[in-house]
């Protein structure tokens, strides 16, 4: 692989684009397109385009916009250890792959200020990233700080999307109360709420069940987080999202049911979206049940990815009906010997897989090669949708005049197969191992420049040379109905003419009066009040000689409540209820 510098003659400020077919969500078009500084400056056939430009040849190939993946985790830390892939290597890896923007996830740690967070992220990222990046802002912890942190990054730093889980109890998981005032101030904001949606308090439980069980390995990650688990948090969080009019975006959506939850809260007429991830979609969990722990342990995400073999499908057939939105690749790459922190105990494996470099060929390859969706629909779940939910577009997204230079020569018909050998990620394993994929970048122009070329044989990258995206908020695509809503949705008292009949006299509750203990002793209540009255005076049961039939007289030590009353060894009864009997009992 070849290394150059942005700048040089292979990425020029001027490049004429050549007898492509220009895929954007909405419609295919026979056209050239010319760009220069960066923009798109014109798409049509008979464009005048001035001497000096580089020429591609695109006859025969597709010229789509770049990829945005909404879900990267670069430089995260888990239990422990740093992934592997840093925001030089993650981004570049992203433009071999034709995704040139990434959207990443500030990760606070519980208490900390979600500005600062923020501003860590962006020093660590500013002088790597080498394509275009923005950020989300995880929100792990409640209270006003947290309020007025949110305010601050909405309105000043460019961040319109706020993350929260309901899993990882004790750590960064929030109540139900929390959830909804959260809700609340997203929507009054004008910012959308993202949820990882797992129900952290049962996944608690069932991790200590099963290493109760001595089930230690990988396969105790997924059966210890059963799909329903997923799909309870996912309905939960919408229906309270939708309490307070709130647009609602689950990531990582794993599962069957999960997915159906969404579809269903869609038809509903809930702004919700949905991202199923790469991973989800080109492989399944059963590998977590390999022999070979390198191979288990590889495979570890959360939430997991489901052994049903028959899952990718119903979600690729989900994402091409329009029923979930955005592939991400959730991209979070440990080494094998990071991994094996947990060999012992799957609880302490860090989550996560890779994705970043091969999202839009295995998407290409499971979802337009198999004939579920078209190059339109490609074109939308990789990037056009990912710009319009998060503020973005037309200036990502698209490919028309005026737009963002970001632009991929996808090749329909070339094929790789993918292989950790081979992949320009840091990480030394590929879930993807072995899968052969139909569509190809050939070229990737990134910022109005060529990046990558001959099918990322040679890379053209600076480090550094990314930028920061700033995001408005209040974005149209995302709240026009929320506002609709909120005008309708406001309580309002009836209008009736007041009571004037008779009011009964209520007599004030009097405050329960606990009964206290009897002061006098056995034989004083015996004497003053009959036996009759015990019951009144305080004692317990075992005090009055009576057992308490509500309770077992069963001990496993053997002993028996009334083992100190003396025992006859038989005793007759003459005159029982019923009639008489001679029966020795």
């Amino acid at each position: 692989m070849k290394t150059g510098v942005a700048g040089q003659e292979t990425a020029t400020n001027r490049i004429h684009i050549k007898g492509g077919r220009v895929v954007n969500d909405d419609q295919s078009v026979e056209a050239d397109v010319y760009i220069e500084e960066g923009v798109v400056k014109g798409v049509g056939k008979d464009i005048l385009v001035p001497g000096g430009a580089r020429i591609i040849d695109a006859r025969g190939k597709l010229v789509i916009p770049g990829g945005i993946d909404p879900n990267t985790h670069f430089e995260i830390e888990s239990n422990g250890v740093t992934s592997v892939d840093d925001f030089y290597k993650g981004t570049k890896a992203a433009l071999v792959g034709g995704t040139t923007l990434t959207i990443d996830c500030v990760l606070p740690e519980k208490d900390e200020s979600l500005a600062e967070a923020y501003e860590k992220w962006r020093q660590k990222a500013d002088g790597k990233v080498v394509s275009d990046y923005s950020l989300h802002v995880a929100v792990t912890w409640w209270g006003e700080k947290v309020k007025d942190d949110m305010a601050l990054l909405a309105k000043e730093k460019g961040v319109n999307s706020f993350l929260v889980f309901l899993a990882y109890k004790d750590k960064y998981q929030l109540s139900d109360s929390e959830l909804y005032e959260f809700f609340t101030h997203c929507r009054e904001l004008g910012v959308l709420a993202m949820v990882h949606a797992e129900n952290g308090d049962l996944v608690a439980e069932m991790t200590k069940k099963m290493l109760g069980m001595g089930i230690r390995g990988p396969e105790g990650h997924v059966l210890s987080r059963p799909e329903e688990l997923e799909s309870e948090a996912a309905q939960r969080a919408i229906a309270i999202a939708n309490r307070v009019n709130c647009p609602i975006y689950i990531t990582r959506v794993m599962s069957t049911s999960a997915g159906d939850v969404i579809a269903a809260a869609r038809k509903r007429g809930n702004v919700v979206y949905g991202e199923p991830t790469a991973a989800g979609l080109g492989t399944d969990g059963s590998h977590c049940w390999d022999k070979n722990w390198k191979v288990a342990a590889a495979h570890v995400t959360d939430p997991p990815l489901r052994p049903d073999p028959s899952t990718p499908d119903h979600l690729m057939d989900l994402l091409a009906n329009g029923d979930l939105q955005i592939v991400g690749s959730d991209n979070r790459t440990f080494s094998t010997n990071q991994k094996a922190v947990g060999k012992d105990d799957f609880s302490k494996i860090p989550c996560g897989v890779n994705g970043v470099e091969d999202r839009m060929s295995v998407i290409w390859e499971r979802g337009v090669v198999s004939g579920k969706m078209d190059e339109n629909r490609f074109v939308a779940v990789t990037s056009t949708n990912a710009a319009k939910i998060f503020n973005m577009y037309p200036k990502k997204g698209r490919i028309a005049e005026g737009s963002d230079a970001d632009v991929i020569i996808w090749d329909p018909e070339a094929a790789r197969t993918i292989s950790a050998r081979t992949h320009h990620q840091a990480v030394d394993f590929n879930v993807f191992e072995g899968l052969t994929c139909r569509g190809v970048p050939l070229y990737t122009i990134c910022q109005g420049k060529v990046v990558c070329e001959d099918s990322g044989s040679v890379v053209h990258v600076t480090q550094g040379a990314g930028s920061w995206v700033p995001r408005d908020r209040r974005c149209d695509h995302v709240f026009k109905r929320i506002h609709a809503r909120e005008k309708l949705r406001v309580p309002k008292p009836v209008e009736r003419e007041p009571y004037d009949g008779t009011v009964a006299d209520a007599e004030p509750e009097e405050p329960l009066k606990v009964a206290q203990p009897s002061k006098l002793t056995m034989e004083e209540v015996t004497t003053s009040t009959g036996a009759r009255d015990l019951h009144k005076s305080g004692f317990t049961l075992a005090e009055r000689g009576i057992r308490d039939l509500r309770k077992s007289g069963f001990s496993l030590s053997g002993e028996q409540v009334d083992d100190n009353v003396p025992r006859r060894t038989g005793q007759r009864i003459t005159k029982p209820p019923g009639g008489s009997s001679s029966i020795i009992f």
